[in-house]
């Protein structure tokens, strides 16, 4: 398997409205057909609210 890039997180998340929230996150990411691999990481994040795709990245990646 290979590891989830920021260019396919971004990608699976296209078209989200921020700020959002991990569900609304997920939720997205599944309309857009995201890889396993994908939700599976936005499953793991925290319950709050993200402000922008960089705060979503920073949650995943650690950047």
């Amino acid at each position: 398997m290979a590891r989830l890039s920021p260019v396919d997180l971004q990608k699976a998340l296209s078209g989200a409205d921020y700020p959002t929230d991990r569900d609304k996150l997920m939720e997205r990411a599944k309309r857009n057909h995201a890889p396993k691999e994908v939700t599976e990481e936005l499953s793991h994040l925290q319950k709050k609210t993200y402000e922008n795709p960089a705060e979503v990245s920073k949650a995943v990646f650690g950047e």
